[in-house]
């Protein structure tokens, strides 16, 4: 689904005043109707990625870490079973994974004699049944299976997502009798930073010659696909030369601007592929 910019910011601006629920998805399916379903979810947690990175800073500071804390322990304590975090994160606007780790950390340095490492609260939440208060792993577990844009939950969804498109394009370019390299055999001969598959005979698309396609299970908005630029991209277009990037739930149309430098945008797998033609002579 190729969006204009006029109409990424339509859908962008519905998402200013809705908080990032099932619900509000529903909603945004029915004002947007001709829109994918997938491509609306991966705007609506683009969107709320930024909000949240926007506003992350006020949530961390020692004041608020602690007024949260309090309220949590005073919400469980007249009901233990109420999700009082996941109000709670609602209440802030701020995502519910993310205030149950804010809430976690805070109850391990205080239950705890060394101070949590990192490696501990992303296993804890991964794992709630871990939490050394059953209360408070409830709580977490809440907050963790209601989320839709964070936590381990959608990290595994999202890394099953990618994963599926990356076999999808496997599969596409044996169909097409192509021949490639992939991700693991690019590493296997010494390669960092390398796309998806390079292609070892390189094709035409749309006039326009490919080394190489890299596989996106997001929508290209302005802010992911800049990013990609510039740690991706340009990277595999100085190593490889020019190649394909195919956002699999759309972008936003303006941004397909470097085809003559040697980067194109699609938004599903080439139809008019032109490969090089053996001919066979007769016997």
């Amino acid at each position: 689904m190729i969006l204009t910019k006029a109409q990424y910011d339509e859908i962008a601006q519905c998402l200013v005043s809705v908080p990032p629920t099932r619900q509000s998805l529903r909603k945004l399916k029915q004002r947007f109707p001709s829109q994918s379903q997938a491509t609306l979810l991966s705007i609506f947690s683009q969107e709320y990625q930024k909000h949240i990175k926007r506003t992350h800073a006020k949530h961390h500071t020692s004041e608020a870490i602690e007024s949260y804390y309090q309220r949590y322990l005073n919400g469980v304590g007249k009901n233990g079973a109420a999700p009082v975090l996941l109000e709670l994160a609602n209440e802030v606007d701020y995502a519910p994974s993310l205030m149950a780790r804010i809430i976690l950390e805070r109850f391990l340095q205080e239950h705890e004699e060394a101070p949590p490492s990192k490696s501990v609260i992303n296993s804890m939440l991964r794992d709630p049944s871990q939490i050394p208060d059953g209360v408070l792993a409830n709580q977490v577990y809440q907050c963790i299976v209601n989320d839709c844009c964070y936590g381990p939950l959608v990290d595994c969804i999202k890394h099953a997502i990618g994963h599926e498109h990356e076999v999808l394009l496997r599969d596409l370019l044996l169909e097409k009798n192509l021949s490639f390299l992939d991700e693991d055999q690019l590493r296997a001969k010494g390669y960092d930073k390398t796309p998806d598959f390079i292609l070892q005979v390189p094709v035409a698309v749309e006039g326009h010659i490919i080394h190489w396609i890299e596989s996106k299970a997001s929508f290209g908005d302005e802010c992911s696909h800049h990013a990609y630029l510039h740690d991706q991209f340009w990277s595999y277009w100085n190593r490889f030369g020019p190649g394909l990037v195919i956002y699999w739930y759309g972008f936003i149309q303006e941004l397909d601007c470097n085809r003559e430098r040697g980067i194109l945008l699609h938004a599903c797998f080439p139809t008019d592929i032109v490969t090089l033609c053996h001919s066979t002579a007769s016997p």
